[in-house]
C-alpha cells in the first residue's frame, strides 16, 4: 500500500493500459487513456455514468490524487515513477492518469434527426489532422452549444492522448462520430434542412452575413488543403475570416482558432 492507501496496479493491467496509446487497440477495446489532473478530473466529473470510468492511476505520494480515492473507491491504483513514464505521452508527467470508456455507437451518433424546431448547430471536420486542433475544436464546440461533431476518417482520432488533453476533458460533452464520406453525410443533413457553411480562403467575409440559418453545419477543412472539393461543391456558404492590414504576416489562421471565431458568430 502507498501513502494514499491504495493498491498498486498489477503489471498485467499496466501492460494493457500502455497499449491504449495504439489507436487500433483503443478502438477494439472501446477505451482511451487520459493524462493530467485537470483532464482526468473533468472527465470523471462529466462521465455519463460511473461505468464509463475504468481506473484512475496515481503516482505514489501524489497529493492531488486524494480526492479521487474518496469519490471512486475501488477504481484507484498507485503506480511508481517508471510506470508513469511508460504510460505518459508527455515529457513531464503530472503523475495522474485515467482510463475511460469511449462513447458507445448509440451515444456517439452525430447525425441529427431533423425533428427539432429550434436552432441546431453541428461541427464537421474534413480531414483535420492535428490531434491538438481536433481536441480544441471539440472543446470550443461544447462551449458554443453544438449538438454534435462529425469527423472524417482522415481526421485525427478524437481519443488520441493529445486530442483528449487538448479538449481538457470535454470529450463527453458532445456527441461525436466518424464518417467515411463527409459529402454524403452533409447531403443527408441538407435534406433535413441544414445549411452547410464551410471555412475557406476563397469564401466571403463572414462579417458580411447579418443573419445565419436556424440549422447549420460548420465545416472546418484540412490544415494544409482546406475543405475538400466534394464538400465545397455542396456548400451553401463559403466564408473566410479576413486579415487586418494590406498584407497578412502569416499564410492563414490555425484551424482551431478559425473554428472558434466562426462558431462565436454563427451561434450567438
Amino acid at each position: 500500500m502507498t501513502r494514499l492507501e491504495i493498491p498498486a496496479l498489477s503489471k498485467a493491467r499496466l501492460k494493457y493500459f500502455v497499449r491504449l496509446h495504439q489507436k487500433k487497440f483503443r478502438d477494439s477495446e472501446g477505451l482511451f487513456l487520459a493524462e493530467g489532473l485537470r483532464t482526468v478530473r473533468e472527465l470523471s466529473l462529466n462521465i455519463p455514468d460511473e461505468e464509463m470510468l475504468v481506473a484512475i492511476l496515481i503516482r505514489e505520494g501524489e497529493p492531488d490524487g486524494k480526492p479521487f480515492v474518496q469519490t471512486h473507491k475501488g477504481k484507484v491504483f498507485s503506480i511508481n515513477e517508471r510506470e508513469c513514464s511508460q504510460l505518459s505521452g508527455t515529457t513531464t508527467t503530472q503523475g495522474i492518469f485515467g482510463v475511460f470508456r469511449q462513447l458507445s455507437p448509440a451515444q456517439a451518433v452525430a447525425a441529427a434527426d431533423g425533428g427539432k424546431p429550434s436552432k441546431s448547430f453541428i461541427v464537421a471536420l474534413d480531414d483535420v489532422q492535428d490531434p491538438g486542433n481536433v481536441g480544441t475544436i471539440l472543446r470550443s464546440a461544447v462551449w458554443f452549444g453544438a449538438e454534435a461533431m462529425i469527423c472524417t476518417s482522415g481526421s485525427a482520432d478524437r481519443y488520441n492522448s493529445k486530442a483528449v488533453r487538448s479538449c481538457a476533458g470535454s470529450i463527453y460533452g458532445i456527441r461525436h462520430s466518424g464518417v467515411e464520406r463527409l459529402d454524403l453525410e452533409l447531403l443527408r443533413l441538407q435534406k433535413l434542412g441544414y445549411s452547410i457553411v464551410s471555412a475557406s480562403l476563397d469564401g466571403k467575409d463572414f462579417r458580411e452575413f447579418t443573419s445565419w440559418p436556424e440549422k447549420q453545419v460548420l465545416v472546418v477543412g484540412n490544415e494544409a488543403n482546406g475543405v475538400s472539393e466534394p464538400v465545397k461543391a455542396l456548400t451553401d456558404r463559403l466564408v473566410r475570416i479576413p486579415h487586418s492590414g494590406r498584407k497578412p504576416g502569416v499564410e492563414s489562421l490555425n484551424a482551431s482558432v478559425s473554428a472558434a471565431i466562426l462558431m462565436e458568430r454563427m451561434v450567438l
